[in-house]
C-alpha cells in the first residue's frame, strides 16, 4: 500500500511531488516521485528478465522458469485474442504487461508510490495502444476499407449515418474506458487500504489491531489480485483491439 506524506488524507498518497526540479523554457519538467518509480519499475523488470534470458539452460534454474512461465503466457494470451498474425507485436504487448503488473505491485509496498494510480499515466499508454491499432488497420486494409469498420453490414441506408457516428465515437472511447478503468481501480484500492489502516490508530492499536487488522489484510491480499487481474484486462484488450485491428471484425 502506498503511504502519504505524513499526512492523514487518504488522497496525498497519490500526490505528485517534484525530487529534482528542472524548469526548462517555462516548462516544469521535473524529475517526481511518479518518474522515479518508473525507473524503478523498468530497472526491476531488465533486472529479472536479462539473467533469465542469458542463463537460459536445458535444466532451468527457478529465474528461468518465472520468466518463461511470464513469457508463455502473454503469449497465450495473444494467440487466444489476436491469433498468430499477432503474435508479430509479442514484445510491444510483453513490455505493456509487465511494465503495468509490476507498477500495480509495487503499488503494494509501504512508502512507494502507485504509477498506475494516475489517469495520465494509464491513459499515455491506452493511447499509445490506441494509436498503435489504428495505425496498423490503416497500413494493413486502407483507409476506405477501416472507415468501412464503424458501418456494420447490412446497415439500411437511412440507419448508416448514424450508425457510422455511433460505432466511431464508440472507437474513440476506447483509451478514456481503458484507462479510467486501470486508474480507478488502483486508486479505489489503495484509499480503501488507507482508511482502514487510519481507524486502526483511531480505535487504538489494541482494539483496532483486533477489529481492523484481519480486514487488513485480507484487503490487501484482495488488492494484490486486483494489482495482477488489472495488468490482465488492459493486457487482453489491447489484444482484442489489436485483433480488430488485423482482421476488421
Amino acid at each position: 500500500m502506498s503511504e502519504g506524506h505524513g499526512g492523514h488524507s487518504p488522497l496525498e498518497q497519490f500526490q505528485i511531488t517534484p525530487l529534482y526540479p528542472i524548469n526548462i523554457a517555462g516548462y516544469d519538467l521535473s524529475f517526481t516521485n511518479s518518474a522515479l518509480w518508473m525507473v524503478i519499475v523498468v530497472t526491476a523488470i531488465i533486472a529479472f528478465l536479462l539473467p533469465a534470458s542469458r542463463k537460459a539452460a536445458l535444466i532451468p534454474s527457478r529465474l528461468q522458469v518465472a520468466a518463461e512461465m511470464l513469457i508463455g503466457f502473454v503469449n497465450n494470451t495473444i494467440l487466444e485474442a489476436s491469433g498468430k498474425e499477432g503474435l508479430k507485436y509479442f514484445p510491444i504487448i510483453f513490455s505493456l504487461f509487465t511494465f503495468i503488473l509490476t507498477c500495480n505491485l509495487f503499488g503494494m509496498i509501504p512508502t512507494s508510490f502507485t504509477v498506475t494510480s494516475h489517469i495520465i499515466v494509464t491513459f499515455a499508454l491506452a493511447a499509445f495502444v490506441f494509436i498503435g491499432v489504428t495505425l496498423i488497420a490503416i497500413f494493413k486494409h486502407g483507409i476506405g476499407k477501416f472507415l468501412h469498420f464503424f458501418l456494420p453490414e447490412g446497415t439500411p441506408v437511412i440507419m448508416a449515418p448514424l450508425l457510422f457516428v455511433i460505432e466511431f465515437f464508440s472507437y474513440l472511447s476506447r483509451p478514456v474506458s481503458l484507462s479510467i478503468r486501470l486508474a480507478a481501480n488502483m486508486m479505489a484500492g489503495h484509499v480503501t487500504m488507507k482508511v482502514i489502516a487510519g481507524l486502526i490508530i483511531t480505535f487504538g492499536m489494541t482494539i483496532g489491531l483486533v477489529s481492523m487488522f484481519p480486514l487488513l489484510l485480507f484487503l490487501t491480499g484482495f488488492e494484490i489480485a486486483i494489482a495482477v487481474i488489472q495488468a490482465y484486462i488492459f493486457t487482453i484488450l489491447t489484444c482484442v483491439y489489436l485483433n480488430d485491428a488485423l482482421h476488421l471484425h
